[in-house]
């Protein structure tokens, strides 16, 4: 029977090749399996293109597997899990074989990834090693060329407003708005209206050719697009 093979949790960045890590790379170069998820059948894995030109490299590039899961950009919990299980069955089924799989994943795997998802169905039954990627949030600090935090601030992400915002806005001093293409009229009023000194500042396809950095809240609002609020109290 074969050994089993190990499966990576590799986080590749905002969206600029160049920021993939050295480790991120190196795994990319040969491992023998690599799961590319996108929202669509019809669209492109954003993961992937970031990606590509390291596969490419490869002198073994048309041997290597590419799998390429749907995840869709929906909340129904139970469609949710039955997706998550399938695409960890297939993953299994290639580390069954003994082949390493290399599951990639925007900015980084421990925030707000699906990659977690099968991490936890696949952990303790596969060797697996997360591997850390450059987050949005801090990729969306530099092209500010703006610290995110500072000394004693409080630092919130945020990937879905409900009734916790007051709060939110009350104790923290750097709010991150994840998926941003999701903000309401209605909550940007209620952030603007807040009386505390702020400044706010989005970024659409941060690193990337297309990159833009708004002031205030983006009318466009991208699927790559984060809002930062930063609050300037004395």
């Amino acid at each position: 029977m074969a050994e089993k093979g190990k499966l990576y949790g590799i986080g590749v960045g905002p969206g600029d090749t160049e920021l993939l890590t050295l480790k991120a790379a190196r795994i990319l170069k040969t491992v023998p399996v690599v799961f590319t998820p996108k929202s669509a059948k019809e669209k492109e894995s954003i993961a992937l293109s970031i990606v590509r030109p390291v596969l490419e490299e490869r002198k073994d590039y048309k041997r290597l597997m590419l799998v390429t899961p749907i995840f869709p950009m929906i909340e129904d919990k139970e469609e949710l899990e039955k997706i998550w299980t399938s695409a960890s069955e297939m993953i299994a089924q290639y580390l069954d074989s003994g082949r390493d799989v290399a599951f990639i994943t925007l900015g980084d795997p421990s925030v707000f990834s699906t990659y977690s998802y099968l991490q936890k169905k696949l952990k303790g039954k596969y060797e697996i090693e997360t591997v850390p990627g450059i987050t949005s949030f801090t990729a969306c600090a530099a092209a500010r060329n703006e610290a995110l935090v500072e000394q004693n601030d409080v630092l919130t992400v945020v990937p879905k407003i409900d009734d916790r915002l007051e709060q939110i806005l009350e104790y923290s001093d750097s709010v991150v708005l994840m998926k941003a293409s999701r903000n309401t009229s209605q909550l940007e009023q209620i952030i603007e209206e807040k009386e505390r000194p702020k400044d706010i500042y989005s970024v659409q396809n941060c690193t990337r050719e297309n990159e833009k950095v708004i002031e205030g809240f983006s009318n466009e609002k991208p699927y790559l697009t984060t809002t930062i609020i930063k609050f300037k109290d004395d």
